[in-house]
């Protein structure tokens, strides 16, 4: 399996001109660093969602982002998850014990209302419809429900974007280290083709953990997978542009070339 010729069509970096390589190694950098902030966001999102240490991901975590925890209410669920920095404790306890106690008006026009104001309403105001508005207590009143986790509809928002750009990265990544010299074939037409299946793996198990919470493994080994390809794509793509030597198999087809064998 490692004998196998190099296809006709096939350019290992070493045969590209530098400012090929200069644009391959430019996007490396700018999509790493993305990958990066993106997986630093997932873990701030979900990490502690559950009610466990803020600085662990864990099944649980998963799970009740997408299916609730079924027992606190949804401003509980997001002031001890993602929203955990955006208040000192003293307060965030306040906002969940009113939730707790059956969210009084008379308790939110007097100890409520000014921590929102304070707090929440630079981002909370209603003017995103993408975020829960808490500029009332009406609307105050609609997130004291038991939490339930991501709703379908943003479910559905968020699997399109996901869906298109997990996509164009994987297939600008895919693209670059298609010219890498990677020896056996099938494993390097499985990195390249496995995190689009991950990727409609990942998508498609949000919305079954609503129904079967195991599907939160689903998940978890989709971006495990995901984060792998990607891993070993970017090293071996950025290595062999730069500081790897030549493979014999594309000296070999040159050598040949320059004396005018096909």
């Amino acid at each position: 399996m490692n004998d196998v010729p190099l296809h006709r069509l096939f350019h290992h970096y070493s045969e590209m001109p530098y400012s090929q390589r200069v644009l391959y190694t430019a996007t490396l950098l700018v999509l790493g660093m993305g990958y990066l902030f993106a997986l630093l966001y997932v873990f701030h999102t979900y990490a502690g969602r559950a009610g466990g240490s803020p600085l662990m991901l864990t099944y649980h975590d998963i799970v009740a982002g997408y299916s609730g925890t079924g027992k606190g209410s949804v401003i509980e669920g997001a002031l001890r998850g993602p929203m955990r920095n955006m208040a000192p404790e003293e307060e965030v306890n306040r906002v969940v014990a009113w939730a707790q106690a059956g969210a009084s008006p008379v308790a939110y026009q007097s100890d409520i209302a000014p921590l929102i104001v304070k707090r929440c309403l630079i981002c909370h105001d209603g003017s995103n419809p993408h975020i829960p508005n808490l500029s009332s207590y009406d609307e105050m009143k609609k997130v004291t429900a038991v939490d339930t986790g991501t709703d379908v509809f943003t479910l559905v928002r968020r699997s399109h974007i996901h869906l298109f750009g997990l996509t164009f990265i994987f297939y600008v990544m895919g693209s670059m280290f298609s010219h890498a010299y990677v020896r056996p074939i099938w494993f390097k037409c499985a990195i390249v083709g496995v995190p689009f299946a991950a990727i409609i793996g990942d998508v498609s198990s949000w919305y079954f953990t609503k129904l079967f919470h195991p599907f939160g493994w689903v998940v978890i080994l989709s971006g495990a997978i995901l984060a792998a390809c990607f891993a070993v794509m970017w090293f071996v793509t950025l290595y062999q542009l730069w500081f790897s030597r030549t493979p014999r198999p594309v000296l070999e087809r040159a050598a040949l070339n320059e004396a005018g064998i096909e």
